[in-house]
């Protein structure tokens, strides 16, 4: 999969895209990543991105033009892929998207290539929204300061899901997806089988000869018994939307 990211602070990507299983993900193919500068799409000498709004307002909206230069300079790259049908989404990230779910994430996880427009400032002028984008998405009920913080959002979640991608694909077995998109979990816990803190507050081995407060691992957990280990798990899932 090839992933192009366009924004006007592309520093931003640079370390956490060369970490952890994002980064082993990149060196062994599975995954392509490439951030573009937006004013690199400007004619200017000031490499302006940004104007103020029609009708008057707050805060500066991100221009038409430049957007439209980078994606379609984007989409004509010829991908090493031997699908003639290339699957392609280009996603703008925005507060009045669609609500980002594990869902969408699998879908996203099948295309080829995804475009990532992250904004900036107040706004980003509709026509792009109307006429660029394919999903205009939100991670959630708040406002950010630009689409980046998203981006990797949907990164991580996308990247994990791409065969390959993770070393232990049994991390993904078991993860049910609902109708809303969510997905259910239950409770894990590992060693050691008894925790305990004293009346300081203070880590502590377990014993019954001092004041401490102790918390245990369910005994079924211990049991070796699969079928109720299981019958557990069922009962104390919960769905993560």
């Amino acid at each position: 999969m090839l992933i192009d990211i366009i924004t006007i602070f592309p520093e931003i990507f640079d370390f956490y895209l060369n970490q952890s299983l994002i980064s082993k993900a990149q060196k062994k193919g599975v995954l392509k990543i490439k951030t573009h500068q937006l004013r690199d799409f400007t004619n200017d000498k000031h490499n302006t991105v940004d104007d103020k709004p029609f009708g008057g307002g707050r805060g500066m909206v991100l221009k038409f033009e430049p957007l439209y230069k980078a994606i379609q300079k984007i989409k004509n790259q010829k991908l090493k892929i031997k699908n003639t049908n290339q699957k392609l989404k280009v996603i703008l990230f925005s507060p009045r998207g669609k609500k980002f779910t594990q869902k969408m994430a699998t879908n996203w996880a099948k295309q080829d290539q995804l475009i990532f427009v992250c904004g900036r400032y107040e706004a980003i002028d509709e026509r792009v929204a109307k006429n660029l984008a394919t999903d205009i998405v939100s991670i959630g009920d708040y406002v950010l300061m630009g689409g980046e913080l998203p981006a990797l959002v949907a990164i991580e979640s996308v990247a994990r899901l791409l065969p390959g991608a993770v070393g232990n694909s049994e991390s993904l077995i078991g993860e049910r997806i609902t109708k809303t998109g969510g997905f259910v979990e239950y409770p894990q816990y590992t060693r050691p089988e008894v925790v305990c803190v004293d009346k300081k507050g203070r880590s502590c081995p377990p014993n019954s000869s001092t004041k401490q407060k102790c918390w245990r691992v369910p005994k079924v957990l211990l049991s070796g018994n699969h079928k109720k280990i299981d019958e557990w798990r069922e009962k104390y899932s919960k769905i993560i939307s």
